[in-house]
Parts: C-alpha cells; sequence; structure tokens
C-alpha cells in the first residue's frame, strides 16, 4: 500500500560518474515504489539516460530529465563511463529548473555548491558514495546540505566527531547492497581458476599502482595459475595513461578480464565474484568483505600503518611490504583466511552497517524531509 503523497518533488541528480548510480538508484526504486511523490531524475550523458529509462519503466512517477548542456555520446547501452559536460557550468544552469522541487538528492560533493552559494527552497539530501577511513570528511561542502545519509554509526560519528550537528546525519545502512542491476552473476572466465580481482586506487598518494602496479599485473598473468580481474579506479587512467596500454597487452589473454570504464566496475558485480581481494586502500574492499573472503594489501610506499586509522582495513589480510612478495601471499591468502575472518566481518559490520534495507530507509528520510514544515 503507497502512503499519500507528500507536498513536493523530489529531483535526483545523476551528473557524475556512472559510479555513483548504484549508491543513488536503489534509493528511486524505493521512493516511488513505496510513495507517489513526483520524481525527476537529472541526467548528464545519453549513458545515464539509457540505464536509467530501462530501469524505471515500471515506476509511473519517475521521470528522466536531460540537463542543460546534456550531452550524447556513442554507446553501447552497457553502462561505460562517459566523458562528462563540465558538472559547475550545469548546475548553475540547472538552478532554475530545481524551484519546483523541494528535496534534491546527490551522491557527491560539487553538487552541494548549490545549497553552499545560492539561497534555495529545496533541501538537499546528501547520501554517501563509498566509505572508509579515508573519507574526506572536512569539505565544507558538507555543511551545506541539510541531510547526509551514511551507511553505519561509526561513520556517523566521525562527522559527530568533527562538530556537526547530529540531527543532520543518519545512518541508514549501506545502500548500493540494495543495488539489483549488476552486470556479472558470475566470473567472466570460461574456467573455475580462482580469480583475483586487483583495483588500485586513483589518488596517487593512496595507490600502489605508481610503484609496484604494472609489475603485480605481470606476476600475476604470469604466473598463470590465478584468472586476473584488473578493474582500477575509474578515474586512474585519467592520471595513468599507461595503464591503458597495459590492458591492450594482457587483454586478450584467456585468463584476465580487464575493465577501465564499464558498469561492471561499479555496480558490484567484480567485488561479488571474486575470490581474493588485492588492492591498497581503495574502499571497494569494504564493499568485498560484504561477504568476507581472503584479502592482500600493498604496501607499495613503506608506511608504517600499524595503528594509523586511515590504514584500518589492513587488519583485514596480510599486508605485502615487497613485489616480490605478491604471488606467496595470494596463495597463502585463502589458507589463512580463518585468521581474518571474524577481523573482517567486524570490520564490514560496523563500516558498513546493514546490508539490507539501507535504500528504503533512505527513502524513508527522504519523505521525512518532504513532510517537514519549511522554517519561516
Amino acid at each position: 500500500m503507497t502512503s499519500p503523497p507528500p507536498r513536493g518533488k523530489v529531483a535526483f541528480l545523476f551528473l557524475g560518474e556512472t559510479l555513483l548510480i548504484p549508491h543513488l538508484y536503489p534509493i528511486v526504486e524505493a521512493l516511488a515504489a513505496t510513495s507517489t511523490v513526483p520524481i525527476d531524475l537529472w541526467v548528464s550523458t545519453s549513458v545515464h539516460e539509457t540505464l536509467l529509462t530501462r530501469w524505471t519503466a515500471p515506476f509511473p512517477t519517475v521521470r528522466i530529465r536531460r540537463a542543460p548542456g546534456f550531452r550524447r555520446v556513442a554507446e553501447d547501452g552497457t553502462g561505460r563511463n562517459p566523458v562528462l559536460p563540465a558538472k559547475i557550468p550545469m548546475l548553475v544552469r540547472l538552478l532554475p529548473y530545481l524551484r519546483s522541487a523541494r528535496v534534491v538528492v546527490c551522491a557527491e560533493q560539487t553538487s552541494l555548491w548549490l545549497p553552499r552559494l545560492f539561497p534555495m527552497r529545496a533541501k538537499f539530501v546528501k547520501t554517501s558514495h563509498g566509505v572508509g577511513s579515508m573519507s574526506a570528511r572536512d569539505d565544507p561542502r558538507r555543511r551545506a546540505a541539510a541531510l547526509t545519509l551514511v551507511p553505519s554509526q561509526r561513520e556517523r560519528q566521525t562527522y559527530l566527531d568533527r562538530g556537526f550537528a547530529p540531527d543532520r546525519f543518519v545512518a541508514t545502512g549501506y545502500v548500493k547492497a540494495d543495488f539489483t542491476h549488476r552486470t556479472h552473476a558470475a566470473p567472466p572466465f570460461a574456467d573455475t581458476r580462482p580469480v583475483v580481482l586487483y583495483t588500485p586506487h586513483w589518488q596517487q598518494h593512496r595507490s600502489s599502482w605508481w610503484r609496484w602496479g604494472a609489475e603485480v599485473v605481470r606476476r600475476i598473468v604470469a604466473d598463470g595459475r590465478y584468472n586476473l580481474i584488473f578493474a582500477p579506479h575509474q578515474r586512474l587512467v585519467e592520471k595513468a595513461p599507461e595503464v591503458a596500454d597495459l590492458m591492450r597487452e594482457i587483454g586478450a589473454l584467456p585468463h584476465v578480464h580487464c575493465d577501465i570504464d564499464g558498469f561492471a566496475m561499479v555496480d558490484g558485480s567484480y567485488t561479488g565474484v571474486a575470490d581474493v581481494y588485492l588492492g591498497d586502500t581503495s574502499s571497494q574492499v569494504i564493499e568485498f568483505l560484504m561477504r568476507p573472503r581472503p584479502c592482500v594489501f600493498l604496501n607499495a610506499a613503506g608506511v608504517a600503518w600499524e595503528g594509523d586509522p586511515n590504514y584500518a582495513m589492513w587488519a583485514c589480510g596480510e599486508v605485502v611490504d615487497d613485489v616480490a612478495d605478491v604471488i606467496a601471499a595470494l596463495d597463502r591468502a585463502a589458507l589463512v583466511h580463518a585468521e581474518y575472518a571474524t577481523v573482517q566481518a567486524a570490520f564490514a559490520g560496523k563500516s558498513l552497517g546493514a546490508v539490507e534495507g539501507g535504500a528504503a530507509k533512505a527513502a524513508a528520510e527522504i519523505v521525512r524531509v518532504l513532510e517537514a514544515r519549511p522554517v519561516r
């Protein structure tokens, strides 16, 4: 049974990279399934439009709208990450169109420039995209959101410790766990060799790529006993174009699956089907640990990580300090996993909160904001 329609309209901003979609779209589905509130989905490219049009067909209250500066790009319908229009000019041109909205929902901080810089009737709700100890929590734009949805009470507490108002942060559980439109339900390989997922971070000071990445990949490929999914953060290739060269070099091998811009990189497919996680500080490991499995972490920079909360995730698996030890660590990973399983489950639970029902709770919070009386 649906509830009476709250007053006003909800606008969702799908203006950024495709990696944001699985963190935001489950809330759209939950809101459309439980309320008759009108919902506008503002999209920046034809890639976003194609995906969202396909998924929202069952929901008559949802309308797809092209943001000013909308870009039509060559696409195959699978959701490959497109080149985006400049976001700040798009946001400024979008301002008049958001006047009819009571609530605007976004998954990234750039959109929060609007309520920070302009007087707006609409209340902005920001939902998290990714979690982890290195998340940037001190950006002043965060204070422009009327409400921020975070996955866990632990994540919420990190903001309260910084002086944010408690009533402006709500722990919903991990919204992306409710995303159902995954590309791969099984590993993309013909055989059953163990699958290693290597996901180096895109920021150089947090990443294993610049010091070790290519050598790590070549060692795994040459060893031949593992299927390798090499799927770094979408933005890595912007900083390190040699990533694309390496992918062309190895991508045709039967035990290698490379992805640089596919939707499977961001929809939970690879963290769902891999047997071993190999990485550095990417928050993808937390998503991987929704179902505890072996992890190996690469300390390419030689940091003194023990006791450093920025590297709390590294307690969930063996940490490799020498690139020559990578294969041996992968070989040990399944054998020593019992030593880490309890730590992994506790870490994931505290980081992600509930892994079911997050989207429904987020939708309920949006309705609560809609129904709140405006302050006069």
